[in-house]
């Protein structure tokens, strides 16, 4: 007779600790590169392929002149942002032994269209992004709110979004 047992959360945590182990112990291994390709199909509509999986979709809504078929980059961008949080959640319980029963992020922000549009100069991007925790769990209310202290200060897209980033565009 074999048992198996699911792990906390579903995370393999002695995984996770490896990888904490293996940096610790040459932190080099820690310096990663991250890389996207996005091909231009028509119209406002790109694909976007990332490493060996199956290619996503973007579009524009149709108010902005799209097909609406694909969520939009400002969209997937803060999409990106609460995927971000949730394994960084996922992760952070697991380790500390913290039951998920439900988690869900609600992200939104603003963004005013004249700069993207030409009309004006000024910020083409959001002005502010709020995501709200929705996280039922085993945890009493201390120890959730140190999970969360310790997921928003260690989210790779968190502190990418919270800071400037130096960004280099050039042409092939």
């Amino acid at each position: 007779m074999t048992t198996s047992t699911i792990p906390l959360n579903d995370v393999n945590v002695e995984a996770v600790g490896a990888l904490v182990q293996a940096i610790q112990a040459e932190p080099t291994k820690g310096d990663t590169t991250w890389k996207a390709s996005v091909t231009w199909d028509a119209g406002f509509r790109t694909t976007t392929t990332i490493g060996g999986f199956p290619p996503f979709a973007t579009d524009e809504p149709e108010t902005l002149g799209g097909t609406n078929t694909a969520p939009n980059p400002v969209e997937q961008l803060i999409g990106a942002l609460g995927s971000c949080l949730a394994i960084g959640y996922a992760a952070n319980a697991s380790v500390a032994g913290i039951r998920i029963d439900d988690l869900r992020i609600d992200i939104e922000g603003e963004l005013n269209l004249e700069t993207f549009l030409g009309i004006r100069e000024g910020n083409a991007g959001y002005e502010t992004l709020r995501a709200t925790v929705h996280i039922v769990t085993d945890a009493d209310d201390a120890t959730l709110a140190e999970l969360h202290d310790k997921v928003v200060t260690t989210s790779p897209v968190g502190h990418t979004l919270s800071r400037a980033v130096p960004l280099t565009i050039e042409l092939a």
